[in-house]
């Protein structure tokens, strides 16, 4: 039982590190908003393919490879997923991580 808590704990800290950057938290936040936050895309749907690395780019302010390390992070810690058409990269929220993320941390937070 020890060890399935410290995977427990591990997959918890790996998100909650993701997380504690402003600039992948605020693009996560988009993420989970696309048509919101960003404009129609030519080649993929916001909704259902993601969105564009370029567009993230372009809205956050910071070089494309940062971004791109940002974006790395949310999708280490399994928090969004992600999908290659053509040259680019379209980024979505993985909602039932997100979603499990929450219930984890309501139960770790909670314990007695």
């Amino acid at each position: 039982m020890r060890k399935l808590d410290n995977l427990y704990e591990s997959r918890l800290q790996e998100a909650l590190h993701a997380l504690s950057n402003r600039h992948r938290l605020t693009i996560l936040i988009w993420l989970t908003e696309p048509e919101k936050h960003f404009p129609a895309q030519r080649d993929a749907d916001l909704v259902k393919d993601g969105v564009c690395v370029g567009f993230i780019t372009e809205k956050i302010g910071l070089s494309q490879p940062t971004v791109t390390t940002h974006m790395q992070a949310l999708a280490k810690a399994e928090l969004v997923t992600s999908k290659k058409i053509k040259n680019w990269v379209y980024y979505k929220p993985n909602g039932p991580m997100i979603d499990r993320l929450l219930s984890d941390m309501d139960r770790a937070l909670r314990r007695t």
